[in-house]
């Protein structure tokens, strides 16, 4: 059973389907790995044993009826910023450190109904504000190709546990590239929908305009499986589309002849590592042997979009964490003197530093006499880049470009540096701020730490990324390489 850990979920459920494993058994496998390696990589910040072999032997009862589905029985771990029922939530913080959530967010109970099996919650930055996992309350997490280096965040626990095959996917968010960019460092496949594709309710908000649940996983097999089961309209979210969902998994086989594929001028430029370079290039002929057509795009206000986020972002943040006092639930400072002081020490005990960092910020940029010089005109700016990547579409049908500009840097190179470290979205926050569906797929090596090349597509294309995505892998082997640490 010991090389059932690195198989896709497609293959998994066909050994679950077939009766030659059992979801109890598997789940024991993938448990026993996550604390195996638990230590080394602090993926996770909660492991549910107990819970994950009851849902494992309930799956087990639907496999053996016959009423079994695609995902029925297969384990997989949660983002811990989805509301579990009966379980921490935490967000990476200290101001949740002891939250139990009272419900599923819609992520969650769908994956449920499904027949997934919940192992754990994954570790990530706190709120989800990061670039490289380093933020969390519970400590950082490390990247499993090489140990000294960040996965990437801020679902780089996700990223982690799915690249050392301690689940075979995991879900995630993505506010200015928080699928993408672990996924790309850690070489695993990463999509995030477009925005109100997937609902966000029970999602604990960062920047409500922005954040997007997605998937992690080891291709783009397993990431339409997963999706197809997470999206769908929720009323309990204002902000939910209410459009049908595509096949996905149906659409994955179509041929590339003739597809449109649009080269973001803007990604090449001196910032980017030349060995993440020659990768792209190599991925796309293996795109053109294929019959697609390649042309270069430019979007001339995409490099506006790092300064435009990181005023949008904090105004949003700044609102969202108001709620966080101290007064109905989560972390309370001991002994306050009176209501300001409550307020005061709970906020400044209970958050850390990139999260302070972001709320005055945010704060500022909404405060009387700042709103329209930067709020207001990030909001200008963030139509223009909207109105860039919708032009684009009408000549191509989809973009590409590397996902980071770099392969994965060092823990601590970078966390002295805030400016330093929001550059490492450069070129993810774009699909964010026009709430386009975008993608990581793993396209080689540099230097033995892997790289991502990065799909955008125009809104609800997600069957267009993934049929792409799905025709790269089926001649490509990246995204099934392991770290030898893990084999």
């Amino acid at each position: 059973m010991s090389e059932l850990y690195a198989r896709t979920v497609a293959e998994l459920s066909q050994e679950l389907r077939a009766g030659s494993v059992s979801s109890v058994e598997l789940t024991r496998l993938f448990l026993a790995r996550t604390q195996q390696y638990q230590s080394e990589l602090n993926a996770f910040i909660t492991i549910s044993a107990d819970s994950a072999l009851e849902q494992a032997a309930r799956a087990d009862e639907r496999l053996r009826a016959g009423t079994a589905g695609p995902l029925t029985g297969v384990p997989i771990a949660h983002k811990d910023i989805f509301c579990t029922r009966g379980e921490k939530t935490s967000c990476g913080s200290r101001m949740l450190a002891n939250f139990i959530s009272p419900y599923d967010a819609t992520v969650v109970e769908r994956l449920r109904a499904a027949g997934a099996v919940m192992i754990g919650k994954t570790n990530m930055d706190e709120f989800a504000m990061g670039s490289s996992n380093e933020n969390s309350f519970f400590g950082p997490v490390r990247n499993p190709w090489d140990l000294t280096r960040v996965p990437g965040g801020s679902s780089g626990g996700s990223a982690a546990a799915v690249a050392a095959r301690l689940v075979p996917a995991a879900t995630g968010t993505d506010t200015g590239g928080s699928i993408r960019q672990p996924a790309a460092l850690c070489g695993v496949t990463g999509i995030k929908p477009t925005y109100g594709r997937v609902s966000r309710y029970g999602m604990i908000a960062f920047a409500s305009s922005l954040d997007q649940g997605g998937v992690l996983a080891i291709d783009a097999e397993d990431a339409a499986l997963l999706l197809a089961a997470m999206a769908g309209f929720d009323q309990r979210d204002s902000t939910s589309v209410e459009l049908p969902v595509p096949p996905l998994h149906a659409t994955l086989e179509q041929p590339l002849k003739g597809v449109k594929i649009g080269l973001l001028k803007e990604f090449f430029d001196e910032g980017l590592d030349r060995g993440i370079e020659q990768c792209i290039q190599t991925g796309l002929s293996v795109l053109q042997a294929q019959g697609a057509v390649v042309r270069e795009v430019s979007l001339p206000n995409l490099p506006l979009s790092v300064p435009t986020y990181y005023v949008v972002a904090p105004a949003e943040c700044s609102s969202n964490l108001a709620r966080f006092d101290g007064v109905r639930y989560g972390y309370r400072c001991e002994q306050p003197l009176d209501l300001l002081d409550l307020y005061q020490r709970t906020r400044s005990e209970g958050f850390g530093a990139e999260v302070k960092r972001r709320i005055m910020v945010g704060t500022y940029v909404l405060s009387a006499g700042y709103y329209d010089a930067y709020y207001l005109r990030a909001q200008r700016v963030r139509a223009l880049i909207s109105a860039d990547f919708e032009r684009a579409f009408h000549e191509v049908d989809v973009l590409l470009g590397p996902t980071t500009p770099t392969t994965a840097f060092e823990l601590g190179a970078k966390t002295s540096d805030p400016v330093t470290m929001y550059l490492n979205d450069i070129y993810t926050i774009g699909a964010n701020l026009a709430g386009l569906p975008a993608m990581s797929i793993p396209c080689g090596f540099v230097d033995g730490l892997p790289a991502g090349m990065q799909l955008i597509g125009p809104h609800f294309s997600e069957a267009s990324l993934l049929n792409i995505a799905h025709r790269y892998q089926r001649e490509t082997d990246w995204h099934l390489r392991l770290p030898s640490r893990f084999t």
